[in-house]
């Protein structure tokens, strides 16, 4: 009886569908390509550096235009987004190095 109940134990697990986390599927990556080499600084409303993930293995620089409907994806390399962001790192520490009143 114990060998029967085995069996069907065995058979039963074998049916059974187990599902665990479905894997990231490669290359969704939001930027369909490297991106533009410049923006107009002043039409810049936000920027999103993305690193790279298991879900895209590129690092992606994202800003969001002041019109608001717009999205461009910058190229990392351009000497422009290495400036740009080298400027908003150095004004940002400026910022917290300065003491509240």
């Amino acid at each position: 009886m114990k060998t029967g109940t085995y069996i069907v134990l065995l058979i039963s697990l074998f049916a059974v569908e187990v599902k665990g986390q479905a894997k990231a599927i490669k290359g969704r990556c939001l930027c369909a390509d490297k991106g533009v080499n410049m923006v107009l600084p002043k039409m810049i409303e936000k920027v999103e550096i993305i690193p790279p993930s298991p879900s895209c293995e590129n690092q992606e620089i994202v800003v969001t235009l002041k019109n608001g409907t717009e999205r461009k994806c910058l190229n990392p390399e351009s000497n422009f987004t290495k400036n740009y962001i080298m400027k908003a790192v150095k004004q940002r520490s400026k910022q917290k190095e300065q003491p509240a009143i």
